[in-house]
């Protein structure tokens, strides 16, 4: 059975489906048994396409992205082995809506993949109201925290 990871943000069009496609790109190429896909906590932007300076972003990168924005819903937490939140405020709200403590346990920050970022600070900014250079620091801010999240992911596959 596939390992399942979903990356959640506000409105899931800039900073999740970043996450989402930059592990995608990384479980693809290592030929990993991973679901991967993204959400958000608000439905503004449901049925929406990423943010075009996301896709922009990832393309300049070398990355693919194909998108429709979606929120998340807590019956989905059985469908997931990780939830990963972009924030503080996602991991509160996902917390609140996590039907028990199995699902709580399931949900971790992004940065904290990252063994450089500073434990005070594991938010990764909402770039929404930025130009491109806040994109650009998300996408740094995303693929700095994959090394560990890909360390996480094997570890678990290989537990089985």
């Amino acid at each position: 059975m596939s390992y399942r990871v979903t990356f959640v943000c506000t409105g899931n069009i800039c900073r999740s489906p970043m996450a989402e496609w930059v592990l995608r790109h990384h479980v693809d190429e290592e030929g990993l048994d991973v679901e991967v896909d993204s959400s958000g906590t608000g439905n503004w932007h449901v049925g929406d396409d990423a943010d075009s300076r996301t896709v922009q972003a990832l393309m300049r990168a070398g990355y693919r992205s194909a998108h429709i924005a979606r929120q998340f819903e807590a019956a989905r937490f059985g469908a997931y082995d990780l939830v990963i939140a972009l924030d503080k405020g996602h991991a509160r709200a996902l917390r609140a809506m996590a039907p028990d403590e199995g699902a709580r346990r399931k949900i971790r920050l992004l940065r904290e993949f990252d063994p450089a970022a500073d434990p005070g600070d594991l938010d990764v900014p909402d770039p929404y109201y930025g130009d491109r250079a806040d994109f650009d620091h998300v996408l740094e801010l995303v693929e700095a925290a994959m090394p560990g999240l890909l360390d996480e992911i094997r570890a678990a596959l290989k537990a089985g």
